[in-house]
């Protein structure tokens, strides 16, 4: 598959303009006292289906085909693409089938039901999702829609950043969290093409850490057993977003899982917003290092507000 680039990104914004919702910036004095940076945080948890998944969702599926669109699209996600998948697949009119890990939290089950998703629950692991997913693809005829390791949803989710950059000039450092690479590789694109000067810095939890291990390495390290709180953030990189993030991304920092809990609820404390874990990472990885973000300009994407309510970890 062809790796995308910032004119595709161009496109993505203009196929999908008239259904997503167009992020506000936020700022707290108070986070920025506490973090000594001046940090502007871009809120995908208040985007459509409450993720930033919506943006390479709708990009991916408003990109089918006539013929491709007939035969509805599948994807396997433990959540957010799930949700954004089915959400623009009914705004298209065409079915969704999406295969999800039996442990995959209730709200999110909930949240693709509610959007018409059909449902296939499989076992938690990554082989499992694979396989349950090619064989409801081969009876169906699906077209199948990676969550991360595809370009209409790179470019799509590369918007956001987009956005940002041309909202907030001068950013010195670009911040997201990440899983399967989906918004970093997407981010990395916007930012490298409009600020040359601006690093991009991706954020994971310690007990995920595959990226990290992965970029270090220079190539693809699977996530084997990953545990955090992050839920959103426990799957391994895709082949093309690894190939962007190589080239494009500056570091990635890893994060304790209590930092994780210290910034999503310095986030709900001090702006009222409801955030999940894998939105607070890389506030978490400023909080853990401070001396690496003082007196500079820092853009964090809040990736996302999905979290079962009845399970807060504070």
């Amino acid at each position: 598959m062809k790796i995308p680039d910032f004119e595709d990104i161009i496109q993505a914004q203009l196929l999908t303009g008239g259904y997503i919702h167009q992020t506000p910036v936020m700022t707290s004095s108070a986070i920025n006292r506490i973090t000594g940076a001046e940090i502007f945080f871009k809120c995908e948890n208040l985007q459509k289906t409450g993720a930033f998944k919506f943006r390479g969702a709708c990009n991916a599926v408003f990109s089918l085909t006539a013929e491709q669109a007939s035969r509805g699209v599948g994807t396997h996600s433990s959540g957010n693409h799930a949700a954004a998948l089915a959400f623009a697949a009914s705004i298209k009119g065409i079915q969704a089938h999406i295969v999800m890990p039996s442990n995959a939290p209730e709200i999110k089950k909930k949240a693709v039901a509610g959007y018409g998703g059909i449902i296939t629950y499989c076992e938690p692991t990554l082989q499992a999702r694979e396989a349950t997913l090619s064989r409801i693809a081969d009876i169906n005829g699906l077209t199948v829609i990676h969550p991360y390791n595809n370009g209409k949803v790179i470019a799509g989710q590369g918007t956001a950043a987009k956005e940002f950059m041309e909202e907030i000039p001068h950013i010195e450092v670009m911040m997201c969290p990440v899983g399967g690479g989906g918004l970093l590789s997407g981010t990395a694109l916007s930012v490298k093409a409009l600020s040359s000067s601006c690093r991009v810095i991706a954020a994971e939890p310690s007990g995920a850490d595959d990226a990290f291990r992965s970029f270090k390495a220079g190539y693809i390290i699977p996530s084997a057993h990953p545990v955090t709180i992050a839920d959103g953030l426990l799957t391994s990189l895709g082949e093309i977003n690894f190939e962007i993030i190589r080239i494009n991304v500056d570091t990635i920092l890893t994060v304790s899982e209590a930092s994780i809990i210290q910034a999503m609820r310095l986030v709900w404390e001090r702006m009222k917003l409801i955030i999940e874990p894998s939105s607070a990472v890389p506030l978490a990885a400023i909080l853990e290092n401070r001396g690496l973000f003082e007196n500079q300009r820092v853009g964090i994407i809040l990736s996302g507000g999905n979290i079962d309510l009845k399970n807060l970890p504070f």
